[in-house]
């Protein structure tokens, strides 16, 4: 069975993700982190969907199974969950999250206990254990070495004054209105506390979650309301982030989004310009567009590209000692300060680096103008391995011949085909795209 993804497990609750896969995953997965056990605690952690009570729950009673002792923080973001475990030195750290995704969703994340994300290793490890009935049976614990699970509320304070450290001790907020999109999601607490604390006039919606409403025409995939709100109380810029808090979108004073490669480019030129950037270079994906990588080469600035996803971001990022990287989704990643993306923590580097910049938003991130691409999701029946999909080299070949970028890929968490295409003739691209994804549509519905 193939439980992982992109980021985690993910799936509808209750379906593809129901109370006894989860526990199952759990024991597995305690199993799994058994092995270099040195405090037998799992920190758990969960955004705001209603699934979460069951999938908490379900997770809470496979841990314990095994005989792992659960400590249970309720909703965080998911960048504190990798924080928290490796400060209260947890054996591994668990978040209950779908991200972006509609409340109908959830999904769970595995941290190892330095707060990093597993890497494959380590998944198709708890997948073999998963389906290995005979291991699970003989792991579960008996009487006294049955494990115990307690919850704590007041951690939220350790995550606000580690992210708050983050921001330079010479700046304030005071000057900038701001407007906050929590996304009735993990932040809704959290956020607001921060950037009230460092002294910003702050207008704050979407911060009151209701189990349904998380990501609901809101947050970081869906800004409208946000970029209407920063024109209508004349703020100075709009932040929004996703459900767990591990991404950021950036709106504005005139009301328009920050493309997200722009949020790198200008990012990483100001670590360069500052002496903070390590090995002057900067980790972005596959995604992102080539006009970011002629920007950065600009300023001697090299651009190294993982696959997509920030646990990825960041394998490259420490392969290569690099503290700064990310993804054009808003996944922005600096490693000097947190394990994973961190939209409370991007947040703040951005607002440190408009305050010096004594810009507006539109002039600071109005640096360099993108090559035109396009990217198309494509629902799909089955997901065929390329190689034996007939004519698929043929028409790429051609593509490439005109002096555009593809990328053909699936999504590692829902049945979609995403095909971006990027070249300086918009016409070209669009023309391309269109052929590109009736073929694929021919092929694969």
């Amino acid at each position: 069975m193939k439980l992982f993804g992109t980021d985690g497990v993910r799936g509808e609750a209750g379906s593809v993700l129901d109370a006894i896969t989860t526990m199952k995953l759990a024991m597995a997965a305690g199993i799994h982190f058994r092995k270099h056990s040195s405090t037998n605690r799992i920190l758990v952690g969960k955004d705001t969907r209603r699934s979460g009570y069951m999938i908490e729950n379900a997770l809470v009673s496979g841990l314990t199974a095994v005989g792992y002792n659960v400590i249970q923080i309720g909703p965080m973001p998911t960048p504190a969950i990798a924080y928290l475990t490796e400060s209260m030195r947890c054996d591994a750290g668990i978040m209950i999250s779908a991200s972006h995704n509609p409340y109908e969703d959830n999904g769970i994340k595995f941290f190892d206990n330095h707060g990093n994300k597993l890497n494959q290793k380590c998944e198709e490890n708890i997948e073999n254990i998963f389906s290995d009935e005979k291991m699970i049976r003989a792991s579960q614990a008996k009487g006294a070495d049955i494990g115990s699970s307690k919850r704590i509320d007041d951690v939220i304070g350790r995550y606000i004054v580690s992210i708050k450290n983050s921001f330079p001790s010479d700046l304030s907020l005071t000057s900038l209105r701001i407007v906050l999109d929590c996304a009735n999601g993990a932040a809704y607490k959290v956020a607001p506390t921060i950037l009230e604390e460092l002294g910003a006039e702050l207008i704050v919606i979407n911060d009151k979650p209701n189990g349904f409403n998380i990501n609901d025409c809101c947050g970081a995939m869906k800004p409208k309301e946000l970029a209407k709100l920063v024109k209508q109380y004349r703020a100075d810029i709009g932040i929004a982030l996703d459900g767990d808090a591990d991404r950021l979108v950036v709106i504005d004073e005139k009301g328009e989004l920050v493309h997200g490669d722009k949020l790198l480019g200008v990012l990483g030129v100001y670590l360069q310009k500052s002496k903070m950037l390590k090995g002057s270079s900067v980790v972005a994906t596959v995604m992102s567009n080539k006009a970011l990588e002629d920007y950065l080469q600009g300023f001697g600035i090299k651009l190294l590209r993982s696959d997509v996803g920030d646990k990825h971001v960041l394998e490259e990022m420490n392969k290569h000692g690099i503290n700064f990287g990310g993804e054009q989704s808003g996944h922005i990643i600096f490693s000097d300060i947190t394990k994973t993306g961190d939209g409370l923590a991007s947040s703040l580097q951005v607002l440190a680096m408009l305050l010096r910049s004594k810009k507006s938003v539109s002039e600071l991130f109005d640096a360099f103008a993108l090559y035109p691409q396009i990217l198309k999701n494509i629902h799909i029946n089955k997901k065929i391995p390329f190689e034996k999909i007939q004519g698929l080299d043929k028409i790429l070949e051609s593509i490439r011949k005109l002096g555009l970028r593809d990328l053909v890929r699936y999504s590692g968490t829902e049945n979609k085909l995403r095909i971006l295409l990027e070249g300086k003739d918009e016409n070209m691209v669009k023309e391309k795209i269109e052929e590109l994804s009736k073929f694929f549509e021919g092929k694969l519905s």
